[in-house]
């Protein structure tokens, strides 16, 4: 769907702006750090640069706890901090111990000491635990609610793309002469430039300044945990990100071993994928905020979830590749099959994107601002719960259940399904929101024009023209703000619609002579909903029309009116006439479609107070919008 008054600008254009560019960029920078040392330390152990007795595999398991574990034991702390204090100082102080701790790096690499670089992890990984909190909580201090998803998917496109760079840049320069000064150089200026771009981060005031810190890491964790289980559905998407973490943690885990012994790949054979991968992400990540036209768009998430398990499912179908010695990236995509793996790790990435970007802005806007970086704490603790089980998973079922890596994917895949089809149960919203995106994408091409005359906030009533079941689900669609549709209830009881209008909480109505139970509760009901300041749509026709033609607007709008004086705004639905769900050349239920992905649009006037908006009045407003087109 898009706007056709072009009020929406690109995502794009944040990058230009001083109020999302600097923090862009400072987060950027402190992910490309963080995995251009974690990596460089890795390949110093690895290939012996680093004199040790120890053994590669023990390291790299020491490496990655001591990375998780400040996120245990200081992400409440931190959420604490980003609560209470001014969030650009927080930044700063943050990027300036990121230049003390690279500075410690420095020393380690020229010694050549695994304890004062794996010294170093830990502090990186507690520089990332107090950044994380800050990070996304201030997204939504600086950008306007429809503007969450395209900075989230910014962000999280930003991340992947900085993580590729640094595991990139990291092998580079660890296979260059004096690569100790090359490495130094690189640690030293990337943590430079990120305190310089956090310096014009502009000011976000602390959320709570009453807060007490509380520096008992135990207590405070599980405190802050259960703190998170408040909103119900914020914790649920607290969990749905998490879960995202553990099969990206997993997938990216056995990638040097599916490589080696599935595909007989070299590492650069995986750096391809991780590369394809991350791409994926970032791609994913971008396009939610077209799919999305600039909404929180929870119908991605279910989405997301069926190109997960359909690609991870594809995984499981690759058997060994027929190479009788160890090929790189050439004779990998010569090998049969080889682009379809390529295809399944993007997949997995973009579908990953569509996925969780939209859980990143639901669990930002529906926080309260109070304690949003408190919240974004627990998510950072159950990411870290989640990475460690994923990690504790792939040792029972590949080392003691002895399962094949293959055999773990269709397992994660499988998984997948299972976590899914909880979330949805649980909140039903999620559903809801994927058969509307779903039917509103593909049976119909939706152009919308001045919804933003519908208020931010407090309640008002829209009227519009009925011209085809799908009315409301179109509606829903395009508005950023949640509807309570008054319905006929013959079609409110339709298979699958009900399922959809029951969640979106509509309001079935019937005449007054047919059902007067029915018709006395709707009009309680729709009181209830603007006493709470809802937007309540009503189709003042009563039924959808069976010429095209606007029929006449019943009075029960000046019924719901002089019990609740609120904004009217009127709105006309275009081009719907002919399409697959209208009644033209007979009933929509039992004559063949016609007409699938029907051009429409949803225009809508400026309001009209209470005292102006009788029936006659209205229906005039509405036909002058619809114009001729039907």
């Amino acid at each position: 769907m898009s706007d056709t008054t072009g009020k929406q600008p690109s995502q794009f254009r944040l990058l230009g702006e001083r109020r999302f560019a600097p923090f862009f960029w400072t987060q950027f920078c402190g992910a490309f750090n963080d995995n251009v040392f974690k990596n460089a330390l890795l390949l110093w152990a690895t290939f012996g640069v680093i004199s040790t007795q120890v053994d590669i595999h023990v390291i790299n398991n020491v490496a990655a706890g001591l990375f998780i574990l400040p996120f245990f034991l200081f992400s409440a702390l931190a959420g604490q901090v980003a609560d209470k204090l001014e969030k650009g100082v927080v930044i700063r102080t943050i990027k300036l111990a990121e230049i003390a701790i690279m500075g410690l790096a420095v020393a380690g690499f020229y010694l050549a000491s695994l304890p004062l670089l794996l010294l170093t992890l830990f502090l990186m990984g507690t520089h990332s635990a107090f950044f994380g909190p800050v990070k996304y909580s201030i997204i939504p201090q600086h950008l306007k609610k429809e503007e969450l998803v395209g900075g989230n998917a910014l962000v999280e496109s930003g991340t992947f793309v900085a993580i590729l760079l640094g595991t990139l840049l990291a092998g580079l320069l660890s296979k260059l002469n004096d690569s100790a000064f090359y490495i130094s150089c690189a640690v030293i200026g990337i943590a430079m430039l990120g305190y310089w771009n956090s310096r014009r981060i502009p000011l976000a005031p602390a959320a709570d300044r009453t807060i007490q810190l509380n520096f008992n890491p135990w207590k405070e964790t599980l405190a802050t945990m259960r703190f998170s289980r408040q909103n119900r559905a914020v914790f649920l998407s607290i969990l749905g990100i998490s879960w995202f973490w553990f099969l990206g943690a997993a997938y990216l885990t056995q990638l040097p071993a599916f490589v080696k012994e599935v595909l007989q790949g070299d590492q650069t054979v995986v750096t391809l994928l991780l590369a394809v991968f991350s791409i994926g992400i970032a791609a994913g990540s971008l396009l939610c905020e077209k799919l999305s036209d600039h909404k929180i768009e929870l119908g991605l998430v279910p989405f997301g979830s069926i190109g997960l398990t359909l690609f991870g499912i594809d995984l499981y179908s690759h058997s060994n590749f027929p190479a009788h010695e160890v090929i790189s990236v050439g004779g990998f995509l010569a090998q049969p099959g080889g682009y379809r793996v390529m295809l399944d790790f993007i997949g997995i990435g973009i579908f990953g994107g569509f996925y969780i970007v939209p859980l990143y802005a639901m669990v930002q806007a529906r926080s309260a601002p109070e304690s949003r970086s408190r919240i974004i704490a627990s998510l950072n603790i159950f990411n870290a719960v989640f990475m460690v089980v994923s990690a504790i998973a792939g040792v029972l079922l590949l080392g003691v259940a002895k399962l094949s890596i293959l055999q773990f994917f269709l397992i994660l895949a499988l998984m997948n399904v299972v976590v899914a089809g909880y979330i949805y149960t649980v909140i039903p919203e999620f559903t809801m929101r994927f058969l509307i995106w779903m039917i509103t994408h593909t049976m119909y091409r939706v152009t919308h024009k001045d919804l933003g005359n519908i208020p931010e906030e407090g309640a008002c009533v829209v009227v519009c023209n009925h011209v085809s079941y799908m009315d409301a689900l179109l509606i829903a669609g395009a508005c950023r703000r949640p509807i309570r549709f008054v319905m006929f209830k013959p079609i409110y009881d339709l298979p699958v619609l009900n399922f959809i209008f029951r969640t979106g909480k509509a309001i079935p109505i019937h005449s007054r002579q047919s059902d007067p139970e029915t018709y006395e509760r709707a009009f309680a009901s729709i009181s209830r909903e603007l006493q709470d300041g809802e937007v309540v749509c009503i189709f003042p026709e009563g039924k959808l029309t069976t010429t095209g033609e606007i029929d006449e607007f019943k009075n029960g709008v000046e019924k719901i009116l002089a019990q609740n004086p609120v904004p009217v705004v009127p709105m006309a639905l275009r081009g719907l006439w002919g399409s697959f769900f209208s009644h033209k050349d007979g009933s929509a239920l039992t004559r063949m479609p016609r007409r699938f992905w029907s051009r429409v649009q949803i225009v809508a006037g400026d309001a009209i107070p209470a005292e102006k908006a009788r029936a006659t009045f209205l229906q005039e407003q509405v036909q002058a919008l619809r114009g001729e087109m039907r």
